[in-house]
């Protein structure tokens, strides 16, 4: 038995510390009111994400901060300029940045305090630039006027603590600007209603990234469709094994040209539907409410951005089916082209056969004449013979004596032959 004040040591799962750490690996920030943000999402592949990793360390240690792990996903710190979180996903990374401001909307411009992502080489193309600000309600009689575009999305959220507003379009600095009128949130409820709306800005712009993959794949679908129905109606009329085989080749051809879209566009498509469905949830759990004359952000979204998902989902259907419809066409061509390789092969056979039976009635009649001939070389030896015994006196008959040698030669010529003939069948 144990001892009762011995502490339980038990082997964990090698990944359960990771599993554990990974539900609190993001937690929702407290933002202070009023509070501005600015996110910017780089699109970058694992040696570059690493790279910004290790550039983000080697700022932290020239500014005597506790710098993150190598392998690290997130990271947050005040560098002085601003409180900055760091991010890598899988395909992306994101630099977040939180200043204290005043309550003048969108004041300073977005590019005056961008300037502190200078502080780090940019890791690759940029795909995300987000401007948020979070002020008291009463401070902005008319958030309308924060925005150039005509169609201001707004809505009460979080249980009409707070409203939020945005025209999703880039500024004159390029960057998408998202109001947060606090009426009564916590810091809490602040960062985590911050957090949520980032994350709808972030994850629609990466969803929509499909839509150039599905628009460049459509016309291509549509050709190689469209050549389909010929290519049917040839292998309905093909006759003939070299006429098939083309077919068969045009077919495989086209199966080569469709597999290759579907691999290259497969992940692209599959991040849009993720995003999508990260998109629905954030939304919910913001809970909007409808302001009058406004579109609430699940209305808007729905309205233009589900037309750009469907769309990517059409193409990628649409690709599966053409390909399942190639490989079913190829796969009767295939069989066509198999029987017909399988009766020249049946003919072949019969033609050797053919061959080799007139092979051996061939053999059999030079076997036959070879015994005659062999028998008659015999004899002929035996005749010279029974004339030289004649000659010196002996009492034969060389033709009597030759006929009655003529059977046992042929005996034993005959089973001579048979003997080749068997030992050569045995090997």
């Amino acid at each position: 038995m144990t001892d009762a004040n011995e502490p339980l040591a038990l082997a964990a799962h090698p990944l359960r510390a990771q599993v554990l750490a990974e539900l609190h690996a993001r937690p929702f920030t407290p933002i202070a009111t009023p509070s501005r943000v600015l996110r910017f999402g780089f699109t970058a592949d694992a040696s570059t994400a690493k790279e910004a990793t290790q550039a983000l360390i080697a700022l932290c240690q020239a500014r005597g901060l506790q710098p993150p792990a190598p392998d690290a996903r997130h990271f947050t710190g005040d560098l002085g300029e601003g409180r900055l979180r760091f991010e890598r996903h899988n395909e992306f990374v994101t630099y977040t940045w939180e200043f204290p401001t005043g309550s003048e909307a969108f004041q300073p411009p977005a590019d005056v305090l961008g300037r502190a992502m200078a502080l780090v080489p940019q890791p690759g193309p940029l795909i995300v630039a987000i401007d948020m600000h979070i002020v008291r309600a009463d401070s902005v009689p008319d958030f309308n006027s924060a925005f150039a575009g005509a169609n201001v999305v707004a809505s009460d959220v979080e249980d009409d603590r707070a409203l939020i507003a945005t025209d999703f379009l880039p500024d004159a600095d390029g960057f998408v600007r998202i109001l947060i009128l606090d009426k009564q949130l916590t810091p809490i409820s602040a960062g985590a209603l911050a957090q949520r709306l980032l994350e709808i800005e972030t994850y629609r712009t990466l969803a929509l990234l499909g839509l150039p993959e599905a628009q460049r794949c459509l016309p291509i679908i549509e050709r190689i469709d469209g050549q389909l129905p010929a290519l049917m109606r040839d292998v309905q009329d093909g006759r003939g094994f070299e006429t098939n085989r083309a077919l068969l080749d045009r077919l495989t051809a086209l199966a080569a040209e469709v597999e290759a879209q579907a691999a290259e566009t497969s992940f692209r498509f599959g991040a849009t539907r993720a995003y999508d469905e990260l998109v629905t949830l954030r939304i919910e759990a913001i809970k909007e409410n409808h302001l009058p004359h406004h579109s609430t952000l699940a209305s808007f979204l729905s309205r233009r951005m589900a037309p750009a998902v469907r769309t990517c989902a059409t193409v990628e259907k649409r690709l599966g089916d053409l390909s399942a419809k190639i490989a079913r066409l190829a796969e009767l061509l295939r069989t066509r082209v198999d029987i017909e390789l399988e009766s020249q092969n049946a003919l072949q056979l019969r033609q050797m056969g053919e061959r080799v039976r007139l092979q051996l009635r061939l053999q059999q009649t030079v076997e036959g004449l070879s015994i005659a001939a062999i028998t008659y070389y015999v004899a002929s030896l035996f005749h010279l013979i029974f004339d030289g015994l004649h000659a010196r006196g002996w009492p034969v008959e060389p033709v009597i004596a030759t006929a009655l040698m003529l059977p046992f030669i042929i005996a034993a010529v005959g089973f001579t032959v048979w003997r080749i003939r068997h030992r050569h069948r045995a090997d």
